[in-house]
C-alpha cells in the first residue's frame, strides 16, 4: 500500500521560510516523479515543482521559481520542499504527488499517488 505523508507545514510571516517533507512508504522515490502542488481556497489544484526520477532534473512553476527548492533523498525515501521569501500568496494546503512516467508532468491528473496534504499560511 503505498503511503505519501506530508509534514512541515505552519504558520509563517511574509518574507519566512518553511521546510516542507514528504515521507513515502509502498513505493521507491528513484522510480518515481516527485512533484508538489497547492491549492489555495477558492482555487484548483497547481503545480509548484517537481523533482524527476532519472537525473533528479527540477523544475519548477514560474511564481516560486528562485524561492522554492525541492530535494530528494533516496536512501531515507523522503521529498523536501524548502520554502523561501514567502508571500501572502502562498498560503495554500500543499501536496505531494508521485508519477512513475518517463516525463515530469505538471498536470494534477497525471499523478498516480497522493499525500493528504499540509497547511502552510502565510501572514503576519
Amino acid at each position: 500500500q503505498v503511503q505519501l505523508v506530508e509534514s512541515g507545514g505552519g504558520l509563517v510571516q511574509p518574507g519566512g521560510s518553511l521546510r516542507l517533507s514528504c515521507a513515502a512508504s509502498g513505493l521507491t522515490l528513484c522510480s518515481y516523479n516527485m512533484a508538489w502542488f497547492r491549492q489555495a481556497p477558492g482555487k484548483e489544484r497547481a503545480f509548484v515543482g517537481a523533482v524527476a526520477w532519472y537525473g533528479g532534473h527540477t523544475y519548477y512553476a514560474d511564481s516560486v521559481k528562485g524561492r522554492f527548492t525541492i530535494s530528494k533523498a533516496n536512501a531515507e525515501n523522503t521529498v523536501s520542499l524548502k520554502m523561501n521569501s514567502l508571500k501572502p500568496e502562498d498560503t495554500a494546503v500543499y501536496y505531494c504527488a508521485a508519477d512513475s512516467t518517463a516525463v515530469v508532468k505538471t498536470m494534477d491528473y497525471d499523478y498516480d499517488y497522493w499525500g493528504q496534504g499540509t497547511q502552510v499560511t502565510v501572514s503576519s
